[in-house]
């Protein structure tokens, strides 16, 4: 048996007649120890009030329900000017509605509400667009005789914002700020014919209890979130987002900012592919020299345009980003596609420039891609825009493709055109400074006419939420992903661009999400042409049929090596003679049978045949048939005239069957849609309700850790031996009774009191786990052995020792390792791996993304190379999987719970017949990642 260890701080003396280290610290009534600080105040209890200060974490930037954005802050007594004008910007029927009676003009006192605030008894936020204040909202806790955990909130929207979500944004905003705070619950006073405001905390996903008396609603609710309360923010993100990206990429107008004449300029070329595209709505070039640009009338600036202008490329030098930036604010354009380099991929002098930009474009509203990106595609019938910097476009089609790089992306968008792989959207990003792949993945996921997703990623921006958005989509439309930069640790140029995820962990979340990961582009086409054409496999058994016998075997071995099984007789040697109606009808019989998932489809035409019927005759034996198929037609990529479906403006569509130069490129793109079909047809598993948990005195114990912390800044710091067992507690996770004794006689007492018998241990991991077992005594069956094994160890490990309770054989089967991991911007994973020399060197670990439902937690399981030694593997006991699959759940519940949980480590869990033995831990605690809480806001 391997043992492990509680971490504990170093001992305080050198003698084992020094005081004892946290592991002995007295146990409460319950059993378990008592957690203090030096003062001996209870973990438990609701954490001190915060100093004063500007929490300038609650600063974000939102998304509104209409596709806007603006910029959410605390309220500082700065705001009063700006608090008293909107006041004054609005009607008398919403000042009525916020004070319950006619306000002629707003006194000093009711301006202090809003700006007269600690950020503690008093929380104020304030909604900036344009340079002005729109909306606040206060929450102030009751300090009186009411509730000490509640506060009363109230809010203030401006007539002409009134409609945009602002009221349920500050709602969300307020509540994470309160909980921070120690508040619990919000109540709140409302006329009853505010009928819109009462639709706020109703709608908002909250329990919440109303009392109606002589006119007003009396509402009081508990503001920790809830599973409706976070599906609600989760929907109206949705709906946000994808309006703010279908206003970007359904532009009404565009003006092209640095139009030029001059072909050798890139607002030349921007502005001749708008043109040559026929952009539906009017194109303004911009240039302070010219007239007209390309038989175009200009503008000097974009504010002399005398109509509305929705986008805005940006073609100009770097030196005069800043003033076109402010023209287009003034102007009210509701997007910037930046075309403009030298900002973040500059170095560090550029980056912040680029956050300055972004930070412009986002107090004014608009959305901005870009910049260094290539531009923006939609082949939308109704918009038909090509504001990019590709002069070959592809067809109209059902493909969207999001793609980082701008300078891969004109030769990306040629391939795409050459194999007529149509496309609905295509984005270049750029260097990301606002729009991301996740508000296309938003988008998408609503876009009739996005059948397949398309990424080209070098680095994520919050991983997390990719996770989540992936993986809901990933059940409609299949998503396909290329993340290049798996090495760009070892590439100077690339690291300050490239996620410090490992590519383990990117593999685990594109697993998880039912993303279809490839090695490179080219697969990434195949699979692309193959899903948005073809349905879905079933399964994965395999009709070979073809007129080269030769072809036919390789077929064979490309399947096999793919790990797809070949169906019976196959394959199939119709001889190269064979005649078009004689393929269809063997195509068509197979196409149609019980035991095929697939088709291949290999031809090689007779000498002097072009294969035109062959062709039609294949695409129209497919043209029904419940099951996909490939072929390599012609040896050609993509999308043949013959073998194509068109509709009604002539592009290939769903139906069509897709060619490939090689067997093995079509079987390695059939490969991959039947693992995504596989998938798909897998239960998407549930988040079950786990039995003694105490969620909200786990919080309150982190809580009160973090706040004992200096500042916020402070690092993480390790959890003691009492910290960390009343923490695993909360979720149910026990570890194997354990004393920490600095004697031998110590060391006697604590085996009669935990039961003999014992293990000891030393302090120092290192010594633990090295093969010899330098730093455990196991098995002690009494006093003289106790004695003995800690004078023994004492020469080893010195005097600070552990005693614990020996565990019983039945569960002593296989040792086991569990760990919670977290990065600062993707959250938590939890991982599994079997003990030992062998797996660790060889990294055999598995990992998912937190919350797991009950089918990652069984996959995570199952999933590490070894995982047959917990299956009877060779003769060895079977480990039942239940108890780890239990482990692995509450440990996502704690991870999902608790995101200043930085590290975890129960090893060993030592897994046997009869159950799991946790007999070591260590964990760490600092600040959250700033994507942990569950309120909007933008990257």
């Amino acid at each position: 048996m391997t043992d492990a260890h509680v971490t504990v701080p170093t001992p305080p003396g050198p003698t084992p007649t020094g005081p004892a280290p946290s592991g002995s610290l007295p146990a409460d009534p319950a059993g378990g120890p008592v957690l203090t600080d030096p003062a001996g105040a209870d973990p438990g209890a609701p954490p001190p009030p915060a100093g004063p200060g500007y929490p300038q974490h609650w600063e974000a930037d939102v998304v509104l329900a209409d596709g806007g954005v603006a910029h959410v802050r605390p309220a500082t007594p700065d705001d009063a000017e700006q608090i008293r004008a909107m006041h004054g910007r609005m009607s008398a029927r919403s000042l009525y509605l916020r004070y319950f009676s006619a306000v002629k003009q707003v006194s000093a006192a009711q301006v202090s509400v809003f700006v007269d605030v600690d950020h503690d008894t008093a929380i104020g936020l304030v909604v900036e667009l344009g340079g002005e204040l729109i909306a606040a909202g206060t929450a102030h806790r009751n300090t009186g005789h009411g509730d000490p955990d509640a506060a009363e909130v109230a809010f203030l929207v401006e007539d002409s914002q009134q409609g945009r979500g602002l009221g349920s944004i500050l709602l969300e905003h307020l509540a994470v700020a309160a909980q921070e705070r120690g508040i619990r619950r919000f109540t709140a006073e409302v006329l009853g014919e505010n009928t819109q405001m009462v639709r706020v905390f109703i709608d908002a996903g909250y329990t919440v209890h109303r009392e109606y008396d002589s006119g007003v609603i009396d509402l009081v609710f508990d503001i920790a979130p809830t599973e409706k309360s976070r599906a609600v923010v989760l929907s109206r993100e949705h709906r946000a987002e994808a309006r703010s990206i279908r206003r970007l990429v359904s532009p009404r107008s565009i003006a092209v900012i640095g139009a030029s004449g001059d072909p050798s300029k890139i607002g030349h070329a921007v502005l001749a592919n708008l043109l040559r595209g026929d952009f539906a709505g009017p194109v303004y070039p911009v240039n302070p020299d010219a007239r007209s640009v390309l038989g175009v009338r200009a503008y000097p600036t974009v504010t002399d345009i005398p109509d509305p202008v929705d986008v805005a490329v940006v073609t100009v030098p770097t030196a005069t980003v800043a003033e076109v930036v402010e023209s287009c604010r003034v102007k009210g354009v509701h997007g910037l596609v930046m075309m403009t380099g030298g900002f973040s991929d500059a170095g560090l002098d550029g980056a912040q420039a680029q956050r300055r930009m972004a930070a412009v474009v986002r107090g004014a509203g608009m959305r901005l891609l870009g910049p260094n990106g290539l531009g923006m595609i939609n082949t939308d019938p109704e918009v038909r825009v090509n504001a990019s910097l590709a002069p070959v476009v592809p067809p109209a089609g059902s493909i969207g493709f999001f793609c980082q790089s701008g300078a891969l992306g004109v030769a990306i968008l040629a391939d795409a055109a050459a194999r007529s792989m149509g496309l609905s959207t295509f984005v270049s990003a750029g260097n990301r400074a606002d729009v991301s792949g996740n508000d296309l993945l938003q988008y998408w996921h609503g876009d009739d006419r996005t059948e397949v997703v398309l990424l080209y990623l070098e680095s994520f921006g919050n991983p997390r939420k990719f996770a989540r958005l992936a993986r809901v989509l990933a059940r409609t439309k299949p998503v396909i992903a290329v993340k290049s930069g798996r090495h760009s640790q070892i590439v100077p140029g690339l690291v300050a661009t490239s996620s410090a995820l490992s590519d383990d962990v990117v593999a685990t979340l594109f697993e998880q999400a039912g993303v279809i990961r490839t090695p490179g582009l080219t697969t990434a086409f195949d699979v692309a042409q193959l899903l948005s054409t073809q349905p879905v496999p079933r399964g994965d058994r395999i009709g070979i049929i073809g007129n080269s016998s030769a072809r036919g075997v390789l077929a064979v071995d490309f399947c096999l090596e793919a790990g797809l099984a070949v169906a019976a007789d196959s394959p199939i040697d119709l001889g190269v003679q064979v005649g078009a109606d004689e393929l269809a009808a063997a195509v068509r019989e197979m196409a149609h049978r019980d035991d095929i998932d697939a088709l291949v489809v290999g031809w090689v035409p007779p000498v002097a045949t072009e294969g035109h019927a062959h062709a039609a005759a294949l695409r129209e034996a497919l043209r029904d048939a419940p099951v996909p198929a490939v072929s390599t037609f012609l040896a050609v990529d993509g999308l043949t005239q013959h073998l194509s479906v068109h509709d009604e403006r002539g592009n290939p569509t769903r139906g069509s069957v897709p060619s490939y130069r090689t067997l093995e490129r079509a079987v390695g793109a059939l490969s991959y849609a039947v693992r995504y079909g596989a998938w798909l047809g897998r239960p998407a598993g549930t988040l079950p309700e786990l039995a003694g948990l105490d969620r909200k005195a786990a919080t309150a114990r982190v809580r009160r850790l973090i706040e004992s912390m200096r500042t916020p800044d402070d690092p993480a710091r390790p959890l003691v031996d009492a910290e960390l067992v009343a923490l695993l507690g909360c979720y149910g996770i026990r570890i194997e009774d354990f004393r920490a004794i600095g004697s031998a006689a110590d060391a006697v007492a604590a085996a009669h009191e935990i039961g003999f018998p014992v293990v000891l241990k030393s302090f120092d991991e290192s010594l633990r786990h090295r093969l010899d077992q330098t730093g455990i005594r196991l098995g002690l069956q009494n006093e003289a052995q106790v004695r003995h094994a800690y004078e023994d160890l004492f020469d080893v490990a010195g005097p600070w020792q552990y005693v614990q309770k020996s565990v019983s054989p039945e569960r002593t089967g296989v040792p086991t390792v569990f760990r919670i991991t977290a990065d600062p911007s993707f959250g938590a994973l939890v991982s599994f791996g079997l003990g030992g020399v062998a797996t660790e060197l060889l990294e055999d670990r598995a990992y998912r993304t937190v919350p797991l439902t009950d089918r990652d937690a069984a996959d995570l399981i199952a999933a590490p190379g070894a995982a047959p030694l917990l299956s009877g593997y060779r003769g060895a006991k079977v480990v039942p999987h239940a108890p780890l699959i239990d482990l692995a759940l509450r440990l996502s519940a704690l991870a999902d719970d608790v995101p200043e949980l930085i590290e975890l480590q129960l090893q060993p869990v030592l897994a046997g017949p009869d159950g799991i033995a946790i007999t070591g831990a260590r964990g760490t605690v600092g600040p959250p990642s700033e994507f942990d809480d569950w309120r909007r806001r933008m990257r």
